[in-house]
């Protein structure tokens, strides 16, 4: 009751200046509040199974033949090629926005009611905020490029040799272990800066913020600052874990005679 009171609130106070028409208005705030009642969390992405290759023996052998230097030196030069081509691809004027691959959606909540926002005549509105938090993301994207290569270059011989033997995404998991906590804390800002001037992304707020206090909304959408930022960083993340399959599948097709030998040797050839 709390939540759909405010929601209706906040739409009144949205529409306030729009001309009276002939819709009924408390529908469209119920609507709202059932599709906040009724986010889902993002799908889990499919995890493909890993095609037959060579056997585990073999693999070890072929590993073990390297020099620490080999293993070394190919790990980092593969981690920072693949961070910095997710970082050019991304940190850039619609990096996010003008790729439906990568494009932010607006929020589980307005995006289940946009049908009835445009019928409200707020389409515009919601056009508005999804161009800013896809902007907003294009803005934060290349404050991660230090950080990544900070990470990389910290890295142990042994994280060097777990990630070469480990899965498709092992040098992903190795980043996102290594940088989600600092790269959200310099994210936050700059989509703090480009959210706020978006009149829809406030109302969003005062309501999400309510809601989540009953569970209703997910942590990580409570705000919009908050659910550009994580939406950000796990399509920063997918894009450097494609960058590593890629790697992985052809070494050979990165024109480099040290990363064909390193991960040569870790598809046991």
């Amino acid at each position: 009751m709390h939540t759909r009171f405010f929601l209706a609130a906040a739409l009144l106070c949205l529409t306030a200046a729009t001309p009276a028409m002939a819709f009924d208005l408390g529908n469209l705030a119920n609507q709202l509040s059932g599709a906040i009642d009724a986010a889902q969390a993002p799908a889990q992405q499919q995890q493909p199974a890993q095609a037959g290759g060579a056997s585990s023996g073999a693999v070890n052998a072929a590993v073990a033949a390297l020099s620490n230097g080999e293993v070394d030196q190919g790990l980092k030069s593969a981690l920072t090629r693949g961070a910095e081509v997710a970082v050019r691809e991304l940190g850039r004027e619609n990096g996010f926005y003008g790729n439906a691959k990568w494009r932010i959606p607006l929020p589980p909540a307005i995006e289940k009611a946009s049908g009835l926002m445009r019928m409200a005549g707020m389409g515009a509105q919601a056009d508005q905020l999804e161009l800013a938090i896809n902007r907003a993301a294009e803005a934060a994207v290349p404050e991660a490029k230090t950080l990544l290569i900070g990470a990389v270059k910290s890295m142990s011989l042994h994280d060097a040799k777990g990630i070469l033997t480990g899965g498709d995404e092992a040098a992903t998991d190795y980043f996102k272990r290594k940088t989600e906590a600092p790269l959200t804390q310099r994210f936050l800002p700059i989509v703090t800066r480009a959210t706020d001037k978006v009149g829809l992304a406030q109302i969003y707020n005062r309501f999400a913020g309510q809601a989540a206090q009953f569970g209703l909304v997910k942590a990580d959408q409570a705000s919009i600052q908050q659910y550009v930022t994580q939406q950000a960083l796990n399509r920063l993340y997918q894009a450097i874990g494609e960058q590593e399959k890629a790697i992985r599948a052809d070494p050979l097709g990165t024109g480099s005679k040290l990363l064909g030998k390193v991960f040569g040797a870790a598809l046991g050839r």
